[in-house]
């Protein structure tokens, strides 16, 4: 079985408590986003209690993320993407990858700006590779090329304009290269559903686009 929910901000019991029944072993639990168990000493004793879960973790990044961590693990191939392995039952799926996983094609394109990076400081409690870089974007192009722009599942941390706009809000410029990509891909990709973040709230758009938070999608 696959979950997936949104952010969860390095807090093991909100997180947990999310499920009405623990997964076993064989699930996965996909976090949409600002996972933030790998954020500053305060999260680390509920970081060892995620890794004694007996189920896999995965999760595309968000803004409130420690890139110098996250990006400090070891990248390895799996399921047909790239990650960065935290724990033998963590991993950070990469942005710009597709991952066969169950039978099921999923995309990811984590990141995000955060609004509130004029409370924060630089390199402590947010950090540039908040956004993609110029080679994260070419890789999930090409990566959309390989699979004729066709895909099961999109999993990302923002949201493409259009979807913002529905949600009564407007894009933040700050942000506007990613939410305008996420926006092509919205219109040129084929796909069953999306999942994203960041707007802490749990909506859904047409039976297709879901923003995530403390609710819980499965798919079978």
């Amino acid at each position: 079985m696959i979950y997936i929910t949104g952010d969860t901000h390095g807090s093991f019991d909100e997180f947990i408590g999310r499920f009405n029944h623990q997964p076993n072993s064989d699930d996965i639990v996909i976090v949409c986003g600002d996972f933030g168990f790998i954020f500053s000493e305060m999260q680390k004793p509920d970081f060892e209690r995620l890794k004694e879960l007996p189920f896999t973790i995965l999760f595309v990044d968000g803004n409130h993320e420690n890139f110098s961590e996250i990006y400090n693990y070891p990248i390895e191939e799996w399921c047909g993407g790239k990650i960065h392995r935290i724990a033998p039952n963590i991993a950070h799926l990469m942005r710009g990858h597709l991952f066969l996983i169950d039978g099921k094609t999923f995309f990811t394109m984590g990141g995000a700006y955060s609004v509130d990076r004029g409370w924060r400081v630089r390199d402590v409690s947010w950090w540039e590779q908040e956004l993609p870089n110029n080679e994260e974007y070419r890789t999930a192009s090409e990566t959309l090329e390989m699979c004729n722009h066709k895909v099961d599942y999109i999993l990302t941390h923002d949201a493409p304009d259009s979807v913002i706009m529905r949600m009564g809000l407007s894009p933040n410029p700050r942000g506007a290269e990613l939410t305008g990509f996420l926006e092509w891909v919205f219109r040129e990709v084929e796909f069953r559903k999306w999942f994203f973040g960041h707007y802490h709230s749990d909506l859904m758009f047409d039976d297709k686009v879901y923003c995530m938070y403390k609710s819980i999608v499965t798919l079978c």
